[in-house]
């Protein structure tokens, strides 16, 4: 489990640093102007999420919402979204700050994804083995993530899902599944997911 745990550490800064420098080394100033231009507040959103062993993080996303302080999920059409936000979330650039998260070792570029503090206090109630996901770094993208459950949690059945997702994703793992997801994502990205927004 250590050498996994290294060799996805190692291709976690690889792919990372390839990111950071080949596109958000221009493209982070171009956004943070625009994301300014339209509505005032920081081109960079922070929201402290749980990550591994449930320890609390800073998460970093492109603002795609007006400036406010009610702390739940967006909804589709969400009157907070700005127009620029909206671009970003359906094409999900807005995730793209994350790979500093990935280089810093907070996050993994695959694995469960993660949630506000108070959802996962709120989850950890209900769902069986929901804190296990906490086992591996959270992940821009995940198992759960390209199999449609993405974005909104609705009821309860979309969470339990997830968590099935997650759980199997942790006992599974291997390299070329991470590829494997990465690719499923560009290709979600791509076509459009309806969950996107």
């Amino acid at each position: 489990m250590n050498r996994s745990r290294t060799l996805k550490r190692i291709f976690d800064i690889i792919v990372s640093l390839t990111v950071i420098v080949l596109v958000l080394s221009w493209l982070l100033p171009i956004l943070v102007v625009l994301i300014k231009l339209e509505s005032a507040g920081p081109g960079i959103f922070k929201q402290e999420r749980s990550g591994r062993n449930n320890k609390p993080f800073w998460c970093y996303k492109f603002r795609s919402m007006r400036v406010n302080n009610l702390a739940v999920q967006a909804t589709k059409g969400d009157y907070r979204t700005t127009k620029i936000g909206a671009f970003m979330r359906r094409t999900s650039m807005d995730e793209l700050p994350q790979f500093f998260n990935v280089l810093f070792g907070e996050m993994s570029i695959v694995g469960p994804r993660p949630h506000m503090l108070k959802h996962t206090e709120e989850y950890s109630l209900i769902i069986d083995q929901y804190m296990d996901r906490h086992y591996l770094r959270p992940g821009i993208t995940g198992w759960a993530q390209v199999n449609g459950y993405r974005g909104e949690i609705k009821d309860h059945d979309q969470i339990v899902k997830r968590v099935e997702h997650d759980m199997w994703y942790i006992e599974n793992w291997t390299v070329t599944g991470d590829i494997n997801i990465i690719i499923n994502t560009f290709i979600s990205v791509i076509k459009g997911d309806e969950n996107a927004y």
